[in-house]
């Protein structure tokens, strides 16, 4: 009787074989094959739901290397089923379900496995009867009949795109229920990420040096994978400890704590731009009511600018026209123990400024602002217009250096034409949306979610420490 013939189409699986999960940004995991058990099991830990109701995710950590607990990828994926598993010792565990694309060699195909902590196994992944298929013959006496691959691909940049469907889990950090907000989240759920809003003045913090947290309402919040600060100029203090705790944990942070203190604060904001050589109206500061007219004489003749340090959407800047209205200024401010700038006056500005929106160190549009009837300030909450302007490339240039000055993801960069070039006003590091999308016609918040994803898609934690062999 002759011996059975083996069929040449199918692949030939030894006991422990070299995969790839590219819908989870997995490029090399060793998986052990198991006919024994029905369900994959995939290593995970840190697991945590999020996502709605109807459509519930899931977000956890891989450790793909063993040993290499420094070295993490961050995965979500939809929750396909909850489902009780029993191991091989008795023991009963709820685990989540979720499905991915398997690739060996040059073939793949979708699978489900449910996620466990495997750390104290060697093989980050078991490969059960379901996912076999029957396109699979196994070689239980041998290792590795299908193309080996290495763990040196988390060195590399390659494993930074891995993943680019990955469902992001981001807290926007804001008081307000307001068009920018609502429309951070609307852009963010239509990429297919878990945005939700939190109130930062409801936020506290457990600093410690192992395990630094932050709160909510009674609660530690999740791992996000990023946050967008919203943070209002009345509570920039406690509002840049989140952010900065966040920062602690090691959250991705569109705007960092110290680029928001310091565009709120107007002189180191222009001693930052004057560091970077940033073109802006000569200004002065000064403590002493005897250096009045040494403060005038430095910014030039009336008229002048006389700005509060805290100042916000124009309100504490008063325009003072001749030398002696701007005494009087200085004089009001000093009484009530105000800190204040004064700033020479463009006048070929005309009452009209630009604001140019940075994402990620490019200017994404650009509007031309003029202030209301009689006002020299431009701000749309005091009544100004604006419309799209086109910018030129000097302009483009100093606004991309400001954002870069403060270290800012998203910033809008409010700037001058003057005869001797542009000349930046400000850097608000919570720049509203509302004005800039209506003028242009632009999804803005849609390239901040598509900056944000750039952003936070480079997950492995690199160490000097060299990887094991294959």
């Amino acid at each position: 009787m002759s011996e059975p013939q083996e069929n040449p189409d199918l692949l030939r699986f030894g006991w422990e074989e070299w995969v790839s999960l590219p819908d989870l940004g997995l490029p090399a995991l060793k998986a052990k094959v198991d006919t024994g058990a029905r369900t994959s099991a995939l290593h995970a830990s840190d697991i945590e739901s999020f996502g709605s109701i109807n459509a519930p995710k899931v977000r956890f950590m891989v450790h793909p290397v063993p040993g290499r607990e420094d070295l993490a990828i961050a995965c979500s994926a939809r929750v396909v089923d909850r489902r009780t598993v029993t191991s091989s010792n008795g023991e009963s565990e709820q685990r989540y379900v979720i499905a991915s694309a398997l690739r060996v060699g040059d073939q793949s195909w979708r699978i489900e496995m449910t996620l466990t902590d495997r750390s104290s196994m060697n093989s980050r992944m078991l490969l059960g009867r379901e996912a076999l298929k029957d396109h699979i013959t196994i070689v239980a006496t041998e290792r590795y009949q299908q193309p080996r691959l290495s763990y040196d691909v988390y060195t590399t940049a390659k494993v930074r795109t891995a993943a680019p469907n990955r469902s992001l889990r981001i807290a926007v950090l804001s008081r307000e229920d307001n068009y920018s907000t609502r429309r951070l989240v609307e852009a963010g759920e239509k990429r297919g990420h878990s945005v939700e809003v939190i109130d930062t003045l409801r936020c506290y913090m457990a600093i410690n040096a192992l395990a630094p947290e932050v709160h909510y309402d009674g609660k530690r919040l999740p791992r996000y994978d990023a946050v967008i600060p919203r943070i209002g100029a009345t509570i920039t203090s406690y509002g840049t400890a989140v952010v900065r705790q966040f920062e602690t944990i090691g959250t991705f942070c569109l705007n960092g704590s110290d680029g928001i203190l310091a565009s709120r604060d107007k002189l180191f904001a222009h001693q930052l731009m004057a560091r970077h050589r940033i073109g802006m109206p000569n200004t002065a500061f000064a403590s002493s009511p005897k250096d009045t007219d040494s403060l005038m004489r430095l910014v030039g003749n009336a008229p002048v600018i006389v700005k509060l340090l805290e100042s916000t959407q124009g309100k504490g800047v008063v325009l003072a026209e001749t030398k002696k209205a701007a005494q009087s200024v200085i004089d009001a401010f000093r009484g009530l123990k105000a800190n204040f700038l004064v700033q020479d006056f463009v006048k070929e500005s005309a009452g009209e400024d630009i604001r140019c929106l940075v994402v990620g160190g490019k200017v994404v549009a650009s509007m031309k602002r003029t202030g209301a009837e009689g006002d020299f300030r431009s701000n749309l909450h005091r009544g100004g217009s604006a419309k799209v302007v086109r910018i030129t490339r000097e302009e483009r240039e100093a606004a991309v250096r400001a954002a870069r000055a403060f270290r800012l993801g998203l910033a809008g960069v409010d700037l001058l034409r003057s005869d001797s070039g542009p000349k930046v006003l400000e850097v608000n590091s919570s720049p509203g949306l509302e004005g800039i999308e209506t003028a242009t016609h632009k999804d803005i918040a849609d390239q901040v979610m598509a900056h944000v994803e750039s952003s936070v898609r480079p997950t492995p934690v690199r160490s000097r420490k060299a990887l094991p062999d294959a």
